[in-house]
């Protein structure tokens, strides 16, 4: 067979490198009518935006310009003709002033049934602080949109991006495969409800890396039904630390297992790491799971397992909890304690925690060794671990 010539290559690849850049399709939503004011209703100019890529075979791209843009609610669905669609984002997408505008939604920008969807820098601002005053003064309020959603979708990547008071939930991942989110930036104050950061539920393969939230309730929240979690380098505080559950709210619950927490530092918080189930029957459970090298700074509950969860005291079940809690390891966590009690397990009198590992724990109260407290808990402890353990 013949061969082409040496000098026929360099052609040869010109030519192949500019076919793979036409198959490309580069959007930029201004030409879609979107204005970057901060005022011009730029939603249906997005949705066309997506409507083009989403029917593309080819891989496309979403250029959001630097600017303001005003979205109202808006729900990017699948299914799409191509699995590689990203949204590279330099401006910031806000909400409407009148937070019942979204507010009533149960999301302000939702994805759903996508596949390979990825999101680049950006800012999201959900103006949430006049739901929070409207819910703070115990008028009737709308309950709040998430900000940003990823529902029954799969191989999803968001990377450094902002997201600003929002008016409930942050981030949530639900019924999704492999997700992987990492530079996330989350800014809400202390005392807004309902804020937390990142929710995970009924989803699997999902990382989150080198985060820094700072919320009024869970910097990362874990529900029912998540699975194979690694969560890494992570800043917490303001906010409620990162939580497992509430898990038990349901009967007929899927369960919880194989996370990682690594290398994750909270200042100031509510709570470090913690497992939380309500006090009544259920099948849930949570097992394998690991919280290691973790500092906490001035942290009212650093350690803690509760069984009979009930915000507020107001209408607690009273029962005892059926979820299940197994093989938990604490490993390399130290710091200082703003509550005496420093480890609490209270776990179920009818299902007892069991395997729980102590591994290198030292937690001090006021320049003194802090305490523990244990109920139906049992496990081991090797090395250095302060308080002393109630196992």
């Amino acid at each position: 067979m013949a061969t082409l010539p040496p000098l026929f290559l360099p052609l040869i690849l010109f030519l192949s490198f500019n076919s793979s850049l036409a198959a490309l399709l580069n959007l930029n939503v201004l030409s879609f009518g979107a204005k970057p004011d901060g005022t011009t209703d730029s939603t249906n100019a997005f949705l066309s935006a997506w409507t083009r890529a989403c029917a593309s075979t080819n891989p496309a791209t979403i250029y959001v310009p630097k600017g303001r843009f005003l979205l109202r609610s808006v729900n990017f669905r699948g299914k799409c003709n191509n699995n590689a669609i990203s949204f590279r984002i330099d401006g910031t997408l806000v909400a409407p002033v009148d937070y019942r505008i979204i507010g009533k939604a149960d999301n302000w920008i939702s994805f759903q049934y996508v596949d390979g969807v990825s999101i680049y820098g950006g800012k999201l601002d959900a103006k949430g602080t006049g739901l929070w005053a409207c819910k703070n003064s115990g008028k009737a309020c709308p309950s709040g949109a998430t900000t940003l959603s990823f529902s029954n979708s799969k191989n999803v990547v968001v990377d450094r991006l902002t997201s600003l008071n929002s008016q409930m939930f942050h981030i949530v991942i639900n019924g999704c495969h492999n997700v992987k989110m990492q530079g996330v930036t989350v800014i809400a104050s202390g005392n807004s409800p309902n804020t937390d950061g990142i929710h995970v539920q009924l989803s699997s393969g999902v990382t989150i890396l080198n985060s820094n939230i700072q919320t009024g309730d869970d910097c990362i929240s874990i529900g029912p039904g998540a699975t194979n979690l690694w969560i890494e380098k992570i800043t917490c505080g303001p906010g409620h630390g990162i939580s497992i559950g509430s898990l038990g709210k349901d009967q007929n619950e899927a369960g919880v297992q194989n996370v990682t927490v690594k290398t994750a530092k909270f200042m100031g918080t509510q709570n470090g790491v913690r497992i939380k189930s309500w006090a009544r029957p259920s099948s849930g459970f949570a097992r394998n799971i690991v919280f290691q090298h973790i500092v906490m700074k001035n942290v009212e509950n650093p350690i803690v397992i509760d069984q009979n969860y009930c915000p507020g005291n107001n209408n607690c079940p009273d029962q005892v909890s059926g979820v299940k809690v197994s093989n938990v390891r604490y490993q390399d966590i130290h710091g200082t304690s703003a509550t005496q009690v420093a480890v609490k397990f209270d776990c179920s009198a009818k299902h007892p925690c069991s395997g729980i590992r102590l591994e290198e724990v030292k937690l001090t109260y006021k320049n003194e060794v802090a305490e523990a407290s244990c109920k139906h808990a049992a496990g081991t402890i090797s090395g250095v671990v302060q308080p002393t353990s109630c196992l």
